[in-house]
């Protein structure tokens, strides 16, 4: 527990799977803003970088509910973004006991933690709640999940909707960015060791996605903060766009050979879990009520280049 935390003044936020990507980001842009105090919050030791510092770290599992009440009683947060999720669609579909308890229970949990400090609950939810039969998507589309990890999403957004104090749900697809341990890899990387490797790249062009970088996503969530909004936000970027067009991109701004690139479709693939061919977001809503402005693909593809850089990565 950080003494210093509880007697600030400022509002205080806290963050589930604040060791994953997006939890990464979140916290880096709350310590940029400089507006709020960060409680990062995830299972086992803390991922983060310790030279960030400006934050305090609590070791919490989101299924056990007496380590939830404990940490909310420790620090009565005014806001919770969850960001804890088990999103290995393929994992889901098989172990569909494990993702109900860490996407369904494990958010009952953080709800009964919030009710007890009446904290202000932003969750995050998914364009996999979508069939893809006629993306993009606004917030009043009909869901309609093709697999488990989705109707797990759905399911859980409708309990969101009957918490009794302020809420908001995030629905974003297919986040992209640079952990800062290079823990997780991504399209453009894949891509870019592929081809420096000289090998050949299937990718589809019949699925279609509004690539988010998680800088973005993380400024979507504090703007939301910022503005005490609240009810359904489509908070993702704003291009429509294929895996293939996504790799071309990547070609081309790395001035890569592009005959590594094969075009296919999702026929050629066997996956355990449906995906739905074509989503992507509206995110009108969140332009015109959050002022959301989110980097294109290619901007994002420059942001992480520099990062890569910066940190002396070898990919």
């Amino acid at each position: 527990m950080d003494i210093n935390i509880l007697k600030s003044k400022k509002p205080k936020i806290l963050i589930t799977g604040a060791n994953g990507l997006l939890g990464q980001k979140i916290i880096k842009e709350i310590l940029i803003e400089g507006k709020y105090e960060a409680i990062a919050t995830g299972r086992g030791d803390c991922r983060l970088p310790t030279e960030w510092g400006g934050y305090v770290y609590e070791e919490m599992d989101i299924t056990k509910p007496l380590e939830v009440m404990a940490i909310f009683k420790a620090y009565s947060p005014q806001y919770v973004i969850h960001a804890a999720s088990m999103t290995d669609v393929d994992r889901c579909e098989v172990n569909k006991h494990t993702c109900f308890e860490q996407n369904v229970t494990a958010t009952l949990n953080i709800m009964k933690g919030c009710e007890m400090t009446k904290s202000h609950l932003i969750f995050i939810s998914t364009d996999f709640i979508f069939d893809g039969k006629n993306g993009p998507y606004d917030e009043q589309a009909k869901p309609n999940p093709l697999n488990y990890y989705g109707k797990t999403k759905i399911e859980t957004e409708i309990e969101v909707q009957k918490y009794t104090h302020n809420w908001t749900i995030v629905r974003t697809n297919l986040v992209y960015g640079i952990a800062h341990d290079m823990s997780r890899s991504n399209i453009v990387l894949w891509v870019k060791k592929g081809l420096e490797q000289n090998k050949e790249l299937s990718l589809v062009d019949d699925q279609f996605r509004t690539p988010t970088l998680a800088e973005d996503l993380a400024k979507g969530c504090l703007l939301i903060v910022e503005k005490n909004a609240t009810g359904i936000f489509n908070i993702s970027g704003d291009e429509l766009l294929t895996p293939y067009d996504m790799a071309m991109l990547t070609v081309n701004f790395f001035e890569l050979d592009p005959k590594g690139i094969k075009k296919t479709d999702s026929s050629v693939f066997s996956q355990v879990a449906s995906r739905p061919l074509r989503t992507g977001l509206d995110i009108s809503k969140a332009k015109n009520i959050l002022d959301f402005k989110p980097k294109t693909f290619e901007e994002g593809i420059e942001i992480m280049a520099k990062q890569i850089k910066l940190a002396n990565y070898k990919i």
